[in-house]
C-alpha cells in the first residue's frame, strides 16, 4: 500500500492524517511516479487552513520528484527509471507514490538533482513568471523582493541579479540578512519598518521598478510608496493575511501604478509553456547560476511539525519533504 497524506477538515497542522491508499496501474497518457522528494510550500498552508477553497476530505502538496515505475498507454517520450519532476495545480504531491498526467511531467538533467528538482519547480518557475513576463526585469533596474530569505525570494535575488538588476532583500532578520547578502542583494532591510523611506533614500529618491511581495497585508501599502512612476505592485502571497481592498485611486496618485496579483498556474497553463519555462529554469539551476538552499528537510509522517515551522518563519530557503 502507498501512504499519503489527507485532510478531512480545515485548520491547523493537526488536521494532517498519514493514511495508506491504493494506487493502481497507469491509464491512458498517466505515468505511476514513485516520489523520492516533496516540496513544501505557503499555498500548501493557505488550502489546509481553507484560505484557497478545496472539496474535503483532500490531499495536499504541489511538486514532487521521482522515478517513472509505469507508462501508461498513449505515453511518448517516457519509460521506466526515468528521473522527473512535476508542479501542478491539482494537489496530492504529499505522498510516495502516485498517478500523474505525462503531459504535465518534466525529465530531469543530470545537472538537476531530484531534491532540488522538488523543492524548486513551484519556487523557480513563480520566480521566472515574475521576472520574466510579469515584469520583465530589465539591467539596471532597482527591485524590492521581500521574504528574501525565503524559498521563492532566494531565486528571485540570485536570478534577478544575473540579469542585471539592483536588489533591495528585505527580510525578518539579521541572521537572514546575512544569507542574502551572500546571494548577491544590493541592500538587505531588516524589517519592513519605514520602508518607503529607506528605499528611497538607497534609490536617491527615484523608487523602484517593482516590487514583488509575498507578505501580503502587513507590506502591502508601504510597498507601493516604493515604486517610482508607472512601477509595478506584484502581490503574490499572503504570509500575514490577505491584502485589503484598494481604490484604483491610490495607484494613481502615487505615480499610476500597475498592480497584478499572478498566479503561476495561468502561465504555465499550455504544456509548451510550461515546458519552456522549465527548461530555462533547469538551465539556470545547472549552470550554478541559481542554487537552491534547502534549508530543512522532513519525513513525510512529520509533515505536521513542517507546516508549523514554515507558518511561524523558522525556516529559511527551501523545504524538502523525504517520503
Amino acid at each position: 500500500m502507498a501512504q499519503a497524506i489527507r485532510i478531512h477538515e480545515h485548520g491547523g497542522p493537526e488536521v494532517l492524517r498519514l493514511e495508506a491508499v491504493t494506487v493502481g496501474d497507469p491509464g491512458p497518457g498517466e505515468l505511476r511516479l514513485r516520489q523520492t522528494a516533496i516540496g513544501l510550500n505557503f499555498i500548501d498552508v493557505y488550502q489546509r487552513i481553507g484560505l484557497y477553497p478545496t472539496t474535503l476530505p483532500s490531499g495536499l502538496g504541489r511538486e514532487a520528484a521521482g522515478v517513472v515505475e509505469a507508462v501508461g498507454p498513449r505515453v511518448e517520450g517516457f519509460a521506466p527509471g526515468d528521473r522527473v519532476a512535476y508542479v501542478l495545480a491539482t494537489s496530492g504531491a504529499y505522498s510516495d507514490v502516485r498517478l500523474l498526467p505525462a503531459e504535465r511531467v518534466l525529465k530531469l538533467p543530470d545537472t538537476v538533482s531530484d531534491r532540488d528538482a522538488a523543492t524548486s519547480l513551484l519556487k523557480g518557475l513563480t520566480a521566472h513568471a515574475l521576472l520574466r513576463r510579469t515584469y520583465k526585469v530589465r539591467k539596471g533596474d532597482w527591485i524590492v523582493v521581500h521574504a528574501a530569505a525565503g524559498g521563492v525570494g532566494m531565486i528571485l535575488v540570485q536570478w534577478a541579479r544575473h540579469l542585471g538588476a539592483r536588489v533591495i532583500g528585505v527580510v525578518g532578520s539579521e541572521q537572514k540578512a546575512g544569507q542574502v547578502r551572500e546571494l548577491g542583494a544590493e541592500h538587505v532591510l531588516v524589517g519592513a519598518e519605514d520602508l518607503a523611506a529607506r528605499v528611497r533614500a538607497l534609490t536617491r529618491g527615484k523608487g523602484v521598478a517593482a516590487v514583488y511581495d509575498s507578505v501580503g497585508k502587513d507590506t502591502f501599502m508601504p510597498s507601493l510608496d516604493c515604486l517610482q512612476p508607472l512601477g509595478v505592485m506584484v502581490t503574490f502571497g499572503n504570509a500575514s493575511g490577505p491584502v485589503p481592498a484598494i481604490a484604483p485611486l491610490e495607484l494613481a496618485r502615487r505615480g499610476s501604478l500597475f498592480l497584478t496579483r499572478p498566479i503561476l498556474f495561468d502561465y504555465i497553463k499550455k504544456t509548451a509553456d510550461l515546458r519552456k519555462a522549465a527548461a530555462e529554469l533547469f538551465a539556470v539551476l545547472g549552470s550554478g547560476i541559481v542554487k537552491v538552499h534547502i534549508g530543512q528537510t522532513y519525513r513525510l509522517a512529520d509533515i505536521a511539525a513542517a507546516h508549523a515551522d514554515l507558518e511561524a518563519r523558522r525556516t529559511t530557503g527551501s523545504t524538502v519533504i523525504l517520503p
